[in-house]
């Protein structure tokens, strides 16, 4: 009953939210809810909500600060060189943006959180997918399974995961891999190659020229007022008189583009060009903190964006003006891991996510136990996205493990086959780090969802059937 409740519960909610009948928020919070009353649970609600927020509560923090971190180095202008880079390598080619976005995004989560590489692929490829007017899913998912194929490295957390549920040295599990996830590297490289192929298709080809070329209109920006906000990396807001694009936080008039667009201004008034280098250093030292794990990350972008806001903006009315402009971001996306804490919570609390393990590994035919390598690889493409990593690596692995054996499979196999599932996990509702990507990209979840989830599965089963040619599963 838990089992079939369990599958009912994740098919809802992705329905509702592709066919745009709900928000994901509300999806997130309701339809567990309801599902809890139907197992006859209702009265334990409450206890599995704190839970999974208690669990979920430092990501949260984490994304909160990032995005206030990362928003003020946008708006200080520390990738502003990746900006001109980046422009110069595309010239307004769609194929060269879709493929330099694929690059951006595998170059970027090198530092092993997906978060981070979201943010900064997004601030740096917005402007120009949004004046060129190309698909924005297009990005979201190429960065996401780009970032899915990167996310292995034993720093990034299911290596990490495979290698302690069953008791084996990280390196061992990853270094031999290598091939495989180059191959998956390689095949979303191709794949942006022809989503860009598509793109130049439909919109033509403009000349970097053409493309930098603002249709501007004059505008009234805002003095003040009530009502004035921020919205994520490009800074666009509105309030009290007219429409304001970019950072700037003094009154007057000046010029957007009528879509409400302008993208990394050259001439914001929150640059800060005197700190670049001051900047810069403290985002690779932060980023090495991180790697290095010499704090929780959530205090080191705590610690980070404190410290960025103090040195660049020494002004309190400046401080003030950054993170309100931030703010916007910081409440969509820490108010969606929250509602998936109430998601996680009731798919845990009531032991849904047990019974469904269970019954999957028990599906497994007998004949098939010499196989368990590729059983596991086949297996964790769905079950990590429709799961958390820690329900995946901590609960299943394990048990199919434990089978593998039975059958002369070793270990190190069953935790080899167990990554191949990771290009599709990042675009799962389960991963916070999902919903800085659409929400910095102005995208629906539901359009991100329907557009991303085929091309990232058949990545996974191109990393699985390079494993299993290499002789690595």
């Amino acid at each position: 009953m838990l089992t079939v409740l369990g599958f009912a519960m994740i098919a809802t909610f992705l329905v509702l939210i592709m066919m745009k009948k709900m928000s994901p928020i509300a999806a997130l919070v309701l339809i567990p809810a309801l599902f809890c009353v139907a197992v006859g649970q209702g009265a334990q609600l409450g206890d599995y909500v704190i839970e999974g927020v208690g669990k979920l509560a430092p990501t949260a923090a984490m994304l909160m600060f990032a995005i206030v971190y990362f928003g003020v180095m946008i708006d200080v202008g520390l990738f502003d060189p990746i900006v001109r880079g980046i422009l110069r390598f595309c010239k307004a080619d769609p194929v060269r943006i879709v493929v330099g976005t694929a690059v951006l995004a595998a170059i970027v989560s090198l530092d092993g959180d997906g978060s981070t590489t979201f943010m900064i692929t997004v601030s740096a490829m917005y402007p120009l997918y949004k004046r060129l007017g190309m698909s924005l899913v297009v990005m979201t998912g190429v960065a996401a399974t780009a970032n899915g194929v990167m996310n292995t490295l034993p720093w990034g957390g299911p290596t990490a995961r495979a290698a302690t549920a069953l008791k084996l040295d990280a390196a061992d599990v990853f270094v031999p891999m290598i091939p495989a996830l180059g191959m998956g590297l390689l095949f979303v490289f191709v794949l942006a190659y022809v989503l860009g192929r598509r793109e130049r298709k439909r919109i033509g080809y403009l000349t970097l020229d053409e493309a930098l070329v603002p249709e501007t209109e004059t505008v009234l920006v805002a003095t003040g007022g009530t009502g004035s906000t921020g919205t994520g990396a490009t800074g666009t807001g509105s309030g009290g008189q007219g429409e304001t694009t970019g950072p700037g936080t003094g009154g007057g008039t000046g010029t957007a583009p009528a879509d409400g667009f302008q993208g990394l201004d050259p001439h914001r008034a929150t640059l800060r060009p005197k700190l670049y280098w001051f900047n810069a250093g403290l985002t690779v030292a932060l980023l090495t903190a991180m790697i290095l794990e010499l704090l929780p990350i959530p205090v080191l972008f705590l610690l980070g964006a404190a410290l960025a806001l103090t040195v660049n903006y020494p002004n309190m009315a400046e401080q003030k003006a950054r993170i309100a402009a931030h703010a916007d971001n910081v409440l969509n996306v820490a108010g969606m891991v929250f509602a998936a804490a109430v998601f996680t919570g009731v798919l845990t609390g009531t032991g849904m996510v047990k019974h469904m393990a269970d019954w999957l590994v028990g599906a497994i035919p007998e004949g098939m136990g010499p196989h368990m390598g590729l059983v596991t690889g086949v297996l964790s493409i769905p079950l990590t996205y429709f799961m958390s990593n820690d329900g995946f690596y901590f609960g299943v692995v394990p048990v199919l493990a434990e089978a593998g054996a039975a059958h002369g499979v070793s270990p190190l196999e069953i935790a080899r086959a167990s990554l191949v599932g990771q290009a599709l996990h990042m675009s799962s509702p389960l991963v916070p780090a999902v919903y800085v990507l659409v929400g910095m990209a102005r995208v629906e979840f539901g359009d991100h969802t329907r557009f991303t989830v085929k091309w990232a599965a058949l990545t996974s089963l191109v990393v699985l059937a390079a494993g299993i040619l290499f002789g690595i599963i």
